[in-house]
């Protein structure tokens, strides 16, 4: 027997995760009469860590709503700025986004990162338990519900990527103060206090050094310096 058929209407900005077929207007759809709403959705290929209202019949519902025959749902995308409330604003990134992770350090940005591929279901555990934002294109992943909360990226390109999750979350930005290695703090440093980490030409050249509390390692202005300083000078033009 059919279940309750319903229309659903996926916004412009969510077509990337479905069929063709499914994103032009409401398409039907038929129901099995007892899975949610969001159930239905993620069915289409639409993580919820992405879509910000779902609208039935004019009125707003939890994803826990169970669809019935005739409704016409609208999808909508998370809205921007998105706020994450109940604990500080904090990412976490999968092995695929390393170079998105020390971009977001280098801007001060609180975020982890794990470099070898521990699976779904740790990341989502790490996620939960430390209140941290997953950041992902593993669309899996951010279906998991145990996430605490997630966030799809959508391009391939780091420039892209960084611009979007500014754009998305509007992070409080401090450059230069966190570790792009590992995520701790920065504090000034002496020649002294990090001579056995600089080679003969930096010891000569160069006199002011910061240090991560957590790691050790220096930092000075060195060869790379300027294109670290127009990361940052773009992302406070355009988001600080």
């Amino acid at each position: 027997m059919n279940g309750p058929e319903i229309h659903v209407e996926v916004a412009p900005d969510l077509h990337l995760f479905v069929p063709p077929a499914r994103r032009a207007g409401a398409v039907g759809l038929t129901t099995d009469g007892v899975s949610t709403l969001g159930h239905v959705i993620e069915s289409l290929g639409v993580p919820l860590t992405e879509v910000g209202a779902l609208v039935v019949d004019g009125r707003e519902v939890p994803p826990s709503h169970v669809p019935a025959d005739g409704e016409s749902v609208s999808v909508r995308p998370v809205p921007r700025p998105q706020q994450v409330p109940g604990a500080p604003l904090r990412f976490l990134l999968d092995v695929h986004l390393g170079t998105l992770a020390r971009r977001l350090r280098l801007l001060g940005v609180d975020t982890a990162y794990e470099s070898t591929d521990i699976g779904d279901p740790a990341l989502a555990a790490r996620s939960a338990a430390e209140k941290r934002v997953m950041l992902s294109r593993d669309r899996g992943l951010l279906r998991r519900r145990e996430l605490w909360a997630g966030a799809y990226i959508y391009s391939t390109r780091p420039e892209d990527q960084l611009r979007d999750v500014l754009d998305r979350f509007a992070p409080d930005l401090q450059p230069w103060t966190r570790c792009t290695a590992c995520n701790g703090l920065l504090k000034e440093a002496t020649k002294d206090e990090v001579a056995d980490q600089l080679k003969g030409g930096t010891q000569r050249t160069y006199d002011v050094f910061a240090q991560c509390a957590a790691c050790g390692r220096a930092y000075w202005k060195g060869a790379h310096h300027d294109q670290l300083e127009a990361i940052v000078e773009r992302a406070l033009a355009e988001h600080g």
